[in-house]
């Protein structure tokens, strides 16, 4: 028995929705559940049209509106071209949720040159470009989430380039949410632990040893991330700005 009602399953519709390289893993699973609650949704990929066709086909079929936009998330460019896309494709935007982000992997002293940059581009800068156009653009009464990582707060060795960009990203937030509080904009960030996609794919052979280490005895699934991000969109949510949620399982506090 679901305790869901129709309300609350469409609680997004009307707004509007940018997911970013949200044609697999958390990205997929955010714009497949911001849809499912009502939301017009841009799908958006770097080289993967094919997999974010697939994500709007979904949404199409289950009765939503989605478009898919391709954009490199290391250049300035592109990204406010992405928001101009959006804005004429939907006329308002009321939901950024920036999720671009690379790994970035290695210890510090073994991490060469471009890995590092790459990182930054993406990661950092990415993020802050589009901070900046949804600064402007996103709509009063808006919500804007950034999916940071748990590892800000509990680093294992060979996370740490990761890790520093998306702890910049959090402060970016926390700036941010002073500064377009005024307007009824929240903006928050989510701190996902280890997550099964295709980034983690390379230590799945390790899932079984991480998930003994989880209070709740399992590693995260996507879904559980976009159930996150899916409250922090609704009006539920609209007392919650500035924040740093994770959800990891438990095992970051």
């Amino acid at each position: 028995m679901t305790l869901m009602t129709t309300q609350t399953a469409k609680r997004l519709q009307g707004k509007t929705a940018l997911v970013t390289a949200s044609s697999r893993g958390i990205g997929r699973a955010v714009a497949l559940r911001l849809a499912a609650d009502g939301a017009d949704v841009a799908v958006t990929y770097q080289s993967n049209a094919a997999a974010a066709q697939e994500v709007v086909d979904a949404v199409v079929a289950a009765g939503g509106k989605a478009i898919a936009l391709q954009a490199d998330f290391a250049k300035k460019d592109e990204i406010e071209n992405l928001y101009k896309e959006v804005l004429n494709a939907f006329g308002s935007l009321d939901i950024v949720v920036n999720n671009a982000g690379i790994a970035g992997n290695g210890n510090i002293a073994d991490v060469d040159d471009e890995t590092f940059e790459r990182a930054v581009d993406v990661n950092f800068k990415g993020t802050f470009y589009s901070l900046r156009q949804a600064a402007t653009h996103v709509s009063d009464g808006g919500r804007i989430i950034n999916i940071s990582t748990g590892y800000t707060h509990s680093t294992f060795a060979g996370t740490g380039v990761y890790t520093a960009t998306k702890a910049a990203v959090e402060q970016l937030g926390l700036a941010l949410a002073r500064e377009v509080g005024g307007r009824g904009v929240t903006v928050n960030s989510v701190l996902p632990g280890l997550i099964r996609t295709d980034q983690t794919a390379p230590i799945a052979d390790q899932y079984d040893t991480f998930a003994q280490m989880m209070p709740l005895g399992r590693i995260g699934e996507p879904e559980d991330i976009a159930g996150v991000v899916a409250f922090l969109a609704s009006d539920d949510a609209s007392y919650i700005t500035g924040q740093y949620l994770a959800a990891a399982g438990g095992l970051v506090s």
